[in-house]
């Protein structure tokens, strides 16, 4: 599957309508993004069952600050709604496969119960 441009406007549908996705925040100036954009593609034809998406962080800035992002060109898998991987910088190809793999071994209800227990303590604080 090739990757997915993403806006403001299909994030949140795009990561709520799918299990997992992984997003490219990237910027046309950024080294690490041009290494990074291959690799990134190269994932997409591997996992069908991914929707890889990229983000231009400059136009997008309010997805961006959405993930927490604070430098280009970070990379992020998010399952089930909540962001369980993410890496600034130029991601070797090893290890975008190393942490897809992890992502998918995640035990979902226990990170669910870890972040409503996140939450329920900056409520109460």
């Amino acid at each position: 599957m090739a990757t997915v441009e993403m806006t403001k406007e299909n994030l949140g549908q795009v990561v709520s309508a799918n299990v997992t996705v992984s997003v490219d925040f990237w910027a046309a100036w950024s080294e690490p993004c041009r290494v990074i954009g291959p690799i990134f593609e190269a994932g997409s034809e591997q996992h069908d069952d991914i929707v890889f998406g990229k983000i231009g962080a400059e136009a997008q800035l309010e997805p961006a600050s959405s993930f927490g992002i604070q430098s280009i060109s970070p990379l992020t898998i998010s399952r089930e709604e909540v962001v369980v991987y993410s890496q600034p910088g130029a991601v070797p190809g090893e290890t975008l496969e190393e942490s897809i793999i992890r992502a998918g071994e995640f035990d979902m209800a226990g990170v669910h119960r870890q972040v409503a227990a996140h939450q329920a303590e900056q409520s109460a604080s």
